[in-house]
């Protein structure tokens, strides 16, 4: 079992904490309440940054910091968004501090402390504000949501990219791997976080605690989760697993309320079935990658029976893709049989016919083992999001299973397609190495032979 020592924070004595408190209290009151016409003024938020800036004292700063955070929670989404605009033209890089820097670099390369200067003259000066504001008691969190909003602008604000550059460089290192805390989910675990477990689960929605309990409480169930020392009880990652002898093709047998558990000393197989982020505001901070091969340590050191290591998987965009091959006069990665097979999609109760269903078997696994091994994106990469998650962790592209989601949403975004990404412990390093070098997807014989003969 995984174990965590956290490290003691130096106490700070006591003479010291109250004047702290005095200060801050005292602070409070000269800067954030000054009367009650200026408490119903909304604050300049841009003001309240640069002075949170120019202050040295630490109980002052962070009572600016507590005032800018709540002042930006409160703000309306005009003023946010403005705020945001803000960040990105008027609180970068000195551009006098950069060009003098630069000159003193021009003259002298070799003089390491002119290229020290360069570099930090160059770094924005949100970052230095994003610093000081995540002092404010509860800081990380206020400026994780301040990253969502920004993430809402973006498309429409491409000038906001230079702030989110810089929230991404900083997230990174705050939500490294060092702070993260693994802790196993269960039914005994506080109901605050269970109730979260609910709202952020993404790929199979919980109906109800019955159905959290299903998926918590049985001898072949487990669930694990990141936390961080600044977010206690907001899990920032979670993995749901099924523990099961064989390797599942379908979904709804794992999450049947009437199924019979197995003892976990049976089961060979540990299926990850469900991962969802949570912080919206952490998007492109990875922390998948580090869940699942630390939750692989803790289920081989807790039930060595287990062998198998697979995932059991939407295709978010498979059904997106497949309709704009259908749609292309002259597609290029399905052929005219397909295309005429393809028309019985249109029925929406198709896989309902089993008939029907038998018919569309070959050509849809066809069409994906293409979408999968063949079509790409603008990158270069896999078209599909989770598969690019998985073969760059080193997973392997193992099994299509045809209709093994028929919910609604799955049929919508895959019509009922899942995959199987298996986790060969001897493979790992070498598949993602391949993946991450030459864009080298790993999968089985059986998904390759799958390509149609006319897309080999």
């Amino acid at each position: 079992m995984i174990k965590t020592v956290e490290t003691p924070r130096p106490a700070r004595p006591a003479f010291l904490g109250e004047l702290f408190e005095v200060l801050t209290a005292r602070g409070r009151r000269l800067l954030g309440r000054r009367d009650a016409a200026a408490a119903a003024e909304a604050p300049d938020l841009c003001e309240l940054g640069e002075a949170l800036l120019s202050r040295r004292g630490e109980a002052s700063g962070v009572v600016l910091a507590e005032g800018l955070l709540a002042a930006f929670e409160h703000a309306d989404e005009a003023a946010r968004l403005t705020f945001l605009q803000n960040l990105a033209d008027h609180f970068g890089p000195g551009t006098e501090a950069v060009r003098s820097a630069l000159q003193a670099v021009e003259r002298d390369p070799d003089d390491v402390d002119a290229v020290e200067a360069l570099h930090a003259a160059a770094e924005p000066r949100r970052q230095e504000l994003f610093r000081r504001l995540n002092l404010a008691p509860g800081g990380t969190a206020a400026l994780v949501r301040m990253r969502e909003e920004l993430l809402r602008h973006l498309r429409h604000n491409p000038a906001l990219r230079r702030v989110d550059h810089d929230f991404a460089h900083l997230f990174s290192s705050w939500f490294n791997r060092g702070f993260l805390v693994l802790r196993h989910i269960d039914w005994n675990t506080p109901a605050g976080i269970l109730e979260k477990i609910i709202r952020y689960e993404a790929v199979h929605a919980i109906q109800n605690w019955d159905d959290l309990r299903n998926r918590l409480q049985p001898t072949d169930r487990r669930c694990y989760g990141f936390f961080h020392p600044q977010l206690v009880d907001e899990p920032l990652i979670f993995v749901e697993v099924a523990l099961t002898e064989d390797i599942p093709d379908n979904v709804a047998g794992l999450l049947d309320l009437d199924r019979q558990p197995i003892a976990a000393e049976r089961a060979r197989t540990a299926v990850f079935y469900s991962i969802s982020n949570t912080q919206r505001g952490l998007a492109g901070v990875s922390f998948g990658n580090f869940l699942i091969k630390q939750v692989v340590e803790e289920l081989k050191a807790e039930l060595p029976n287990i062998r198998t290591f697979v995932t059991l998987s939407p295709v978010p965009g498979f059904a997106a893709w497949l309709a704009r091959q259908r749609q292309d006069e002259s597609p290029d990665l399905i052929d005219a049989d397909q295309r005429l097979a393809f028309a019985l999609l249109d029925d929406p109760d198709w896989h309902k016919d089993s008939g029907r269903a038998e018919s569309l078997r070959e050509p849809l696994l066809a069409a994906a083992a293409t979408y999968f091994l063949r079509a790409r994106d603008q990158k270069g990469r896999p078209v599909d999001p989770v598969a690019r998650f998985h073969l760059g962790n080193g997973a392997r592209l193992e099994r299509l299973n045809f209709l093994g989601d028929v919910s609604a949403n799955g049929l919508k975004q895959s019509h009922g397609l899942m995959v199987n990404y298996l986790y060969d412990l001897g493979r790992i390093e070498a598949n993602h190495e391949a993946f991450a070098e030459r864009s080298a997807i790993a999968a089985s014989d059986s998904v390759r032979r799958m390509l149609p003969a006319s897309n080999p």
